[in-house]
């Protein structure tokens, strides 16, 4: 168990140690990010003096840190996971993000495994099974339903229990369209695999979608893009869930994306916190509390437009079909076009444009054009809210822009200059108690946690001449603890009599009783436990493993071989599937978005029984793809084979399990 019971952990993400440095500074109660290796984004590794810095930050809020090992591993790859494992574990981070199940055959450190969302957990028997194989934090995926979170939470046995799993869940971040780790468009087109951190983001790409008769359904839609997600309005409903770990997608984001974000759900997981004070009462799961220099708003920061997904039951209107860029919010509209400037009038009088600042329109076709303000003056003479605006770029590349279109602004530069800055403070609470002794003072710092650190000085017991004045100044004394990450909650003086202390000897006192308190709060700090698989080993869900079971290495196939499952095929990446296949299992439907899908005809008079779950093309230049729908289990996939071009680059195939094909194989997981 990572969390105790009554814990929320906002748990935030980190491209680098400066941003994760940041997150704890606005919140986050645990920040990941990657290792120098082997972590599912390609770009965002970090050396170990740097993994170093940022634990030694974070530890002294008990917040913590998880490293990112959540790659499949080619059987050559093992022993430098396993080197990097250790370095980490020493560099004293926290808990490793896992994909790949070979590594728990290695001679890993006694640090915490957390289930990393590649892991695709949408079943409490798949739940179940990684808890007692020793994952301590497992991540659902993001398309379950709050009723499916919960069955998994009851699947997990009793809450108290030391072996029991805590619950992660994403709560904001861009979504993946497929059920996470079972994407293989990107390598079936590239050889770039999604398995192993380096997408290609197929899924963004606008597409003609042409049904069996080869008519048009969509015409350079972005169907397979999704808005992004945002569970804002249902965090007590997944901690009623179950939910105990809520995470914010974003390994590539920037700092301000960072601050932001974690600066709102930092809020908003405070409000609960503070509702549910009595019953069965939450905590948060670090010490301090943290303010802000700015009012967090998810809308600054670049999105998709957002979505709840499948959190509250499904919806039609979860993709971002017209654009995968950010479209920003509407701010007004075009009055007038000359040859190198604009002039608009803005929606809110009060709203001001600045130099830098990014605007947006959709041009005919519904595709975003982006303008980058060069300079913005408000127009003198005239009413407020009206604006000139001269673009960086020339006016002739703005296409369809003209009187009357919709102006959006997707970057302020203000906030963006406002998260440059100093924007969080974050401070533990201590009570200081001043007491006299028989040849001096003694001071006694109590923490938020319980810790203790305390400082005598001898000094003769005089008299104050202004009693008053004297409190007042101990008082200020006592309580300086600006440069630190202290704050004083309250200061009691207990003394006989009203004597005079020196500032001098206030000060020695407080900084040597400081340390003595950062001493114990370091000395109390505990590194999370390991926990110990089940024995005998627990069975594997299913008998068979497809390809889809991201199986890419020897120790891999041993470890499932060890827990029950008698097929094992070797991961897509391994080439052993050059026939068409479903490069991509999702839950979203291109159907159902597009008012197509059987179920919503059903007893609509004259449109029932003619809508067809029949299969859709998707066409991008000389890309194809074939949808095809389940309706069962209201999934679809996308059907496609690996190019040719891709199987050259490698002269032989990594991976081979069997030297001839077993006869009874397995279509999924």
């Amino acid at each position: 168990m990572s969390l105790l019971p009554h814990q929320l952990e906002l748990l935030s993400p980190a491209r680098n140690s400066e941003i994760g440095i940041e997150a704890i500074n606005h919140g986050a109660d645990a920040v990941y990010i990657g290792g120098p290796a082997f972590g599912a984004r390609a770009s965002a590794g970090n050396d170990i003096r740097d993994i170093e810095r940022l634990v030694s930050h974070a530890h002294k809020f008990n917040s913590r840190i998880f490293i990112t090992l959540n790659t499949i591993l080619r059987d050559d790859e093992l022993e430098s996971a396993r080197q990097m494992a250790w370095q980490v574990y020493e560099a004293g981070a926290d808990a490793l993000i896992i994909q790949d199940m070979g590594l728990l055959e290695l001679d890993l450190p006694p640090i915490q495994l957390h289930a990393s969302t590649q892991t695709d957990i949408r079943t409490p028997e798949k739940a179940r099974f990684l808890q007692d194989v020793g994952l301590s934090q497992i991540v659902l995926a993001r398309e379950l339903t709050v009723q499916q979170i919960a069955e998994i939470h009851r699947s997990l046995g009793p809450v108290d229990s030391p072996q029991r799993a805590t619950i992660e869940f994403f709560i904001h971040g861009a979504l993946c369209v497929a059920y996470s780790g079972q994407c293989n468009i990107s390598h079936a087109q590239t050889g770039r695999s999604a398995n192993r951190g380096d997408c290609s983001q197929a899924c963004r790409l606008p597409y003609q979608v042409t049904d069996a008769q080869g008519r048009f359904i969509a015409h350079d839609k972005h169907v397979l893009s999704m808005k992004d997600n945002n569970q804002s309005d249902n965090l007590r409903a997944l901690i009623d869930a179950g939910v105990r770990s809520f995470k914010i997608e974003g390994r590539y984001k920037d700092m301000g994306y960072v601050k932001n974000i974690t600066a709102h759900y930092r809020k908003l997981l405070d409000e609960i916190i503070e509702e549910r004070e009595t019953g069965q009462p939450l905590a948060r799961a670090s010490s301090g509390r943290t303010t802000f220099t700015f009012t967090p708003d998810p809308l600054q920061n670049f999105n998709r437009e957002f979505t709840d997904y499948f959190v509250t039951g499904r919806k039609q209107d979860i993709g971002a079909f017209d654009s995968p860029k950010n479209p920003g919010q509407a701010i007004g509209w075009v009055t007038k076009i000359s040859a190198d400037y604009v002039e608009l009038e803005l929606n809110d009088p009060s709203t001001v444009l600045h130099n830098g600042d990014g605007l947006c329109y959709y041009d005919l076709h519904k595709e975003l054009v982006g303008m980058a303000i060069n300079i913005a003056e408000p127009l003198s003479g005239h009413s407020i809210g009206q604006w000139r605006v001269y673009p960086k770029d020339d006016m002739s590349g703005f296409k369809d822009l003209r009187k009357g279109t919709e102006i959006n602004r997707n970057r302020d530069m203000a906030w963006v200059r406002t998260l440059e800055k100093k924007s969080s403070d974050r401070r533990i609470a201590l009570w200081a108690q001043l007491l006299e002794t028989n040849d001096g003072f003694r001071l006694v710092l109590t923490d938020e946690d319980g810790n203790v650190g305390a400082a005598e000085a001898r000094h003769p017991h005089q008299t104050a001449d202004d009693p008053a004045k004297a409190e007042t100044t101990l008082r200020e004394n006592a309580g300086r603890f600006g440069a630190t990450i202290f704050q004083a909650i309250e200061i009691a003086i207990t003394f006989s009599h009203p004597w005079f202390v020196p500032a001098s000897v206030i000060n020695a006192m407080r900084r040597e009783a400081l340390a003595q308190l950062e001493l114990a709060r370091s000395a109390k700090f505990e590194r999370l436990p390991r926990a110990r698989p089940i024995e005998p080993p627990v069975p594997y869900p299913e008998e068979t493993l497809s390809f889809l079971g991201n199986v890419f290495n020897h120790n891999a196939h041993q470890f499932y071989a060890r827990h029950g499952v008698k097929v094992i095929d070797a991961a897509y990446e391994a080439h052993e599937e050059e026939g068409e296949v479903s490069l991509m299992i999702t839950k979203h439907c291109v159907r159902f978005s597009m008012s197509l899908c059987p179920k919503q005809a059903k007893g609509v008079t004259g449109v029932q029984g003619t809508v067809k779950a029949e299969p859709l093309m998707l066409i991008n230049g000389k890309e194809k793809l074939t949808l095809r729908f389940d309706c069962k289990p209201c999934e679809m996939h996308v059907v496609g084979k690996i190019k040719r071009s891709v199987l050259n680059q490698y002269k032989e195939a990594p991976l081979q399990f069997y030297k001839t094909r077993p006869t009874s194989r397995p279509s999924s997981t």
